[in-house]
């Protein structure tokens, strides 16, 4: 069994062709699990929602972003932040403006529904007895994820009684694996938007058997001209903002 794990993509489908492409060259996979924040952020929501449901059978979970699109929720300054400090109107208005244009870019070509149904987690039996657990962040939070220093205590409040062996997960857009309890916690990376200077893809493979499994990770480069030239085109209303992740040094 062997079982491709990608998260954060953010609307780039630059990113998730280079991706996939890869997948095939490393010999394919079973089956697809992309753990969350599909396709907000990002200058393409809809090609990428539409390559995700041409893939077979993907197994999927709601991230925050998703979320946003679909509740008007955001990660945003407060009003009473924005009272005490009017500069951070911009912010305000960036966010509000991107969140509701993947809202109608999804809505205007029927995808609306599709990141409204996503489930919370995605879970099975690998061949050995592995329970695995797919989540974007938490299993009490769509926000509180696992970082490489996530306490052993705070794995524990963030994943109560998760009833899993293996957790899987994006949201941080970096890649952990920690051990607590003895339940392994993964994090994959982020296919798009990357937080360093290291832009490239990551994502991992994970291969099962009966007698095991392990997770092979892989980063890739990826066309960063022709996402910024995507960018500029799209009309995003935070596009200043997105050129931030391709434009640096």
């Amino acid at each position: 069994m062997r079982i491709a794990l990608l998260s954060d993509i953010h609307g780039n489908a630059v990113a998730l062709d280079a991706v996939l492409a890869d997948i095939e060259s490393q010999g394919g996979v079973d089956g697809y699990w992309i753990l969350g924040d599909h396709a907000n952020q990002g200058y393409d929501p809809v090609g990428v929602v539409a390559r995700i449901n041409g893939l077979p059978d993907p197994r999927c979970v709601t991230g925050n972003t998703d979320r946003y699109v679909v509740t008007g929720e955001r990660r945003g300054p407060s009003v009473e932040r924005l009272l005490q400090d009017p500069s951070l109107m911009t912010q305000l208005e960036s966010v509000e403006q991107g969140n509701g244009w993947a809202r109608g870019a999804l809505a205007a070509t029927g995808w609306f529904e599709w990141i409204r149904d996503l489930p919370f987690e995605q879970r099975t039996t690998l061949p050995d007895g592995t329970r695995l657990l797919g989540v974007h962040a938490s299993i009490i939070d769509g926000e509180l994820g696992v970082m490489s220093y996530t306490t052993d205590e705070e794995l524990g409040k963030r994943f109560p009684d998760c009833q899993a062996d293996l957790v899987v997960a994006g949201h941080t857009h970096e890649e952990a694996d920690l051990t607590f309890n003895g339940i392994r916690y993964v994090t994959v990376g982020c296919i798009a938007n990357s937080l360093t200077s290291d832009r490239r893809a990551c994502y991992s493979i994970l291969e099962a058997s009966e007698s095991g499994y392990q997770i092979i990770r892989r980063r890739i480069e990826f066309d960063y001209d022709r996402v910024i030239a995507g960018i500029k085109a799209s009309h995003h209303p935070s596009q200043k903002w997105l050129l931030k992740f391709y434009e640096r040094i």
